[in-house]
């Protein structure tokens, strides 16, 4: 944890203005961006303090999203994903507009509804270097993606595999009134062999199970 500074008294929390919403030490703000055409930033509190005239400073680690990355936006990135950077702040605590949560990714997939204010992150980054932790990360489908959470896929009954609609010739419109689903590769099996359980064409929604994974 950071020190204190000479003249400044650490605090437990702070009331945002003009709300109710208490922020503490671990939470985390939306921040209001210089540029108002921009969406607001998303940081995590590490630690709030005063000075002797009562202006109250946050210390913060701050989240990119995708676009904001040396690499940007890529197709797999979701709409809610940020990433937890090494990039540390001292901010005015004015500038806090709100409260918000940032998931695991695990956990984000399970949410049955997504609010406005739910976030997730799967990836730590290097703001010098552009480097991520993990460094590798599961793919999916014949197109070896990883998961977007926005996108519907569709499990294989057989190899129990997901894949993306359009890269099995198949409408969006078609795999979520699909009953059951086997890839090529398994249709070739003796039909014996396939399950005949039930998928759910929805992974962002009912499927809670993990795809089956590959290593790039």
């Amino acid at each position: 944890m950071a020190k204190t500074r000479p003249g400044r008294k650490d605090l437990d929390s702070y009331t945002i203005k003009g709300t109710n919403k208490v922020v503490r030490a671990g939470d985390c703000v939306l921040m209001r961006p210089s540029d108002t055409g921009k969406p607001p930033y998303v940081a995590r509190v590490e630690k709030i303090e005063a000075d002797n005239r009562n202006n109250v400073k946050v210390r913060v680690r701050w989240y990119y999203r995708p676009e904001e990355s040396i690499g940007g936006r890529r197709q797999f990135h979701g709409a809610k994903e940020l990433f937890l950077s090494d990039h540390y702040d001292v901010q005015s605590a004015h500038t806090i507009e709100g409260k918000c949560i940032v998931h695991s990714f695990k956990n984000y997939t399970k949410l049955e509804n997504v609010a406005s204010e739910d976030y997730y992150c799967r990836f730590e980054y290097k703001a010098a270097t552009g480097g991520f932790t993990p460094d590798r990360v599961a793919v999916y489908c014949k197109c070896e993606m990883p998961y977007n959470p926005d996108d519907l896929m569709v499990q294989c009954e057989g190899c129990k595999d997901w894949y993306h609609p359009a890269c099995v010739d198949m409408t969006i419109e078609a795999a979520k009134n699909l009953e059951q689903f086997v890839c090529s590769e398994c249709s070739s099996d003796d039909d014996g062999k396939k399950s005949q359980n039930t998928f759910s064409a929805s992974p962002g929604a009912d499927a809670k199970m993990e795809p089956k994974r590959r290593k790039r």
